[in-house]
């Protein structure tokens, strides 16, 4: 079709000489569009009914936007249009009278897409208003010419054309308010320049990785923009839980896939078994999170305390990852209880316990060597006070216990 003013070039529709009296005008807009107005103005004399079309899948399907007739009850089933707007609580495609023969001899077939629509709709907060508007392609049917008599049952009809100069649609890409404009891809595509963390054709989806509240078409007063998950660098991926989500108070829904760095936890936030807390590294560095290290023999288990690092110990041992016995122990040659407590010299089960007041009675100096008996340690001239006053009260331990070494 020719565009132009209606004093320019018109286009003309082949010579009809029978019914039915259908020439179809088509209109692919490349991708989906929120549509304002259509408009077609034409050479000569208006049609006597016209229907208009619009399909939300590139031409596969197929719904009416409006209709234009002389007769809207013989020709599509419906009462004109009320003044005051559908009687419905939402859009409905409504049939007008047929377009008016202007002087110059042409006319002008004008629809809004606010004249099937209740007033006070709001396209930000309303999804019925939002499907209303949106289309990929426009269809104008010209069903009936303006002749004189009813042409609908006549098998034989004066010839007929339909001619016009200018057909605009006006709108805007839907973008769902994530784009001011739309731009040509590598195949020549119109897709939208996406912002907001949004992607795809109409900016219809959040991004990978910025799943952390669910997508919502931006409004004037709220862009509504996809937020990135919160791994602390430790994850690529993400998922959004509208569990997590609601409990959250709608504020946080993502949980990180894979957590990285011996991370984990849904913010990839803690380490992992095995791993602590580094204190002296920030969580996002990659070597957060130091391995336990628990000694094999020594630790009780390989699992370590997440924030201090200290491993679980047996009996007897210590130490921050269990590697050396404990003040009061020794080292055993038993992987089941490495460290023993150290024996403390003293009287055996046959001899009564010794006061101390009976070594300083019993225990004389003496001179020379002698072999003697635990049973008479203290009841002889066998050595001197402070020496015997020693073995009866000390007990032997290690100042700086040795690593095990099993």
């Amino acid at each position: 079709m020719a565009g132009g003013s209606a004093s320019s070039v018109c286009w003309r529709s082949d010579m009809q000489y029978q019914v039915p009296l259908n020439v179809t005008l088509m209109v692919p807009l490349g991708k989906a569009f929120e549509l304002v107005f259509v408009s077609l103005r034409f050479c000569s004399a208006p049609p006597a009914s016209v229907a208009l079309l619009k399909s939300q899948d590139h031409g596969r399907n197929w719904a009416p936007l409006g209709f234009f007739s002389s007769h809207c009850v013989l020709d599509y089933g419906r009462p004109p249009a009320p003044s005051d707007g559908p009687a419905g609580p939402g859009p409905e495609a409504l049939c007008f009278p047929a377009p008016q023969a202007q002087p110059d001899g042409g006319g002008l077939m004008a629809f809004s897409v606010q004249d099937g629509s209740p007033p006070g709709l709001d396209l930000d907060s309303s999804p019925v208003l939002q499907d209303w508007v949106t289309a990929t392609d426009i269809r104008i049917l010209l069903t009936r010419p303006a002749m004189r008599g009813d042409t609908r049952d006549s098998d034989a009809i004066v010839p007929y054309s339909y001619s016009a100069t200018e057909l605009q649609v006006g709108g805007r890409c839907k973008c769902n308010g994530h784009a001011s404009r739309c731009l040509l891809d590598a195949q020549g595509h119109l897709i939208c320049d996406c912002r907001h963390g949004t992607e795809g054709p109409d900016c219809g989806r959040c991004k990978p990785f910025y799943c952390d509240r669910p997508w919502q078409r931006a409004t004037a007063r709220e862009a509504h923009a996809c937020l990135a998950c919160s791994c602390n660098g430790h994850a690529r991926r993400c998922r959004f839980n509208m569990e997590l989500y609601r409990l959250s108070g709608r504020r946080s829904g993502g949980v990180c896939l894979n957590c990285r760095h011996n991370t984990a936890g849904r913010h990839c936030h803690y380490c992992r078994e095995g791993f602590y807390r580094d204190p002296g590294r920030a969580l996002s560095d990659r070597r957060a999170c130091r391995a336990c290290d628990c000694h094999p023999v020594g630790a009780a288990g390989k699992t370590c305390n997440q924030t201090t690092g200290q491993c679980p110990c047996k009996d007897g041992v210590t130490g921050l990852t269990c590697n050396r016995c404990a003040p009061g122990f020794q080292q055993s040659r038993s992987p089941v209880a490495p460290c023993v407590k150290t024996p403390i010299p003293g009287p055996t089960e046959e001899s009564s316990p010794v006061e101390p007041q009976d070594c300083e009675s019993h225990c004389r100096p003496a001179h020379g060597s002698y072999r003697i008996s635990l049973k008479k340690f203290c009841r002889k001239d066998y050595d001197e006070y402070s020496r015997c006053k020693r073995n009866w009260n000390g007990v032997f331990t290690y100042q700086n216990p040795p690593k095990l070494t099993l």
